[in-house]
């Protein structure tokens, strides 16, 4: 096949995906259900990989299934992006664009939402505010603010970024020292270092065994999440860090997870803006592109 006639086949390819079933996607494209199994076929043949994992209850994606998803959806957010711009015939946005956000979401998150956002508008020019307090979008004069935990009543719109929990984690390096952990009690013997919102206690959560509270021994506190999580690769202690800033050292080995069974608290995280109606379409595509690389990053 072709790489010029691959479109199709990747459409039908994300359509299955996203509808867990080769009928229900045959009925939303328009086409029968061997036309869809074919096309799956021919891009599984063309790639070399293997996509989907039939079975009898249904279909899983693979590794690189689920890897070619995540790009499918990403080309589709660009070409929604780009039908709606050219049928809304809105004026390109220029001039200053002011965003305030955690040090959390910087790296992973907000910093590549925007430098794919300077792409398709060249014109604007971004005002990165990386602050862990709490900005007022007038009396500040910031345009978005990306927002994590729970929102105090505000005048200003609220979009929903996603959720990610806190997962307790070390580094290689200290657990080849600490002795074997089997029950969250056992923190309290060991060594931690705090996020930038932990104080004195954690808390615990368990399916079975519901909440538990505990007063671990922080032996490094730091005002920046991208600070504790370093420490924590490098052996200096234990972390209960979110989920999404853990996904890269994770993938690479850098740090383990540890008592699966316990997690910390769940975080919201928001987009706010101060627009009322519809929302100019830079800002739109910003919150696309956001929400994408949160996803992204809790995969």
């Amino acid at each position: 096949m072709q790489r010029s006639k691959l479109l199709p086949a990747l459409i039908s390819f994300a359509e299955v995906a996203k509808q867990q079933s080769f009928t229900a996607a045959a009925k939303q494209l328009g086409l029968s259900k061997s036309a869809v199994s074919q096309q799956i076929k021919r891009l599984e043949a063309q790639l070399g990989q293997q996509l989907l994992s039939r079975h009898t209850r249904g279909m899983n994606l693979t590794a690189q299934g689920q890897r070619l998803l995540a790009r499918c959806e990403f080309l589709q957010q660009q070409v929604d992006h780009i039908i709606n711009e050219v049928e809304q015939q809105k004026e390109r946005p220029s001039g200053r664009f002011a965003v305030t956000l955690p040090h959390s979401c910087e790296l992973d998150i907000v910093i590549p939402a925007i430098q794919q956002l300077c792409v398709e508008f060249p014109e604007i020019e971004p005002h990165v505010d990386v602050s862990d307090q709490p900005k007022d979008l007038i009396q500040d004069k910031y345009d978005v603010a990306i927002y994590a935990g729970d929102l105090a009543d505000s005048q200003y719109r609220a979009l929903n970024i996603g959720k990610s929990q806190e997962l307790l984690c070390a580094g290689a390096a200290y657990l080849q020292t600490a002795s074997k952990l089997s029950s969250p009690e056992q923190l309290l013997e060991q060594a931690m270092v705090a996020a930038p919102w932990q104080d004195k206690s954690i808390e615990l959560h368990h399916e079975l065994h519901g909440v538990m509270s505990l007063e671990p021994q922080f032996i490094c506190r730091c005002n920046s999440l991208s600070s504790s999580l370093s420490f924590i690769e490098k052996g200096l202690g234990i972390g209960l860090i979110p989920e999404f800033a853990l996904a890269q050292a994770l993938r690479a080995g850098r740090v383990i997870k540890i008592l699966e069974d316990y997690r910390g608290k769940t975080w919201p995280f928001y987009f706010l803006h101060r627009f009322h109606g519809d929302k100019p379409v830079h800002v739109e595509r910003l919150y696309q592109l956001v929400k994408y690389y949160f996803e992204q990053a809790n995969r």
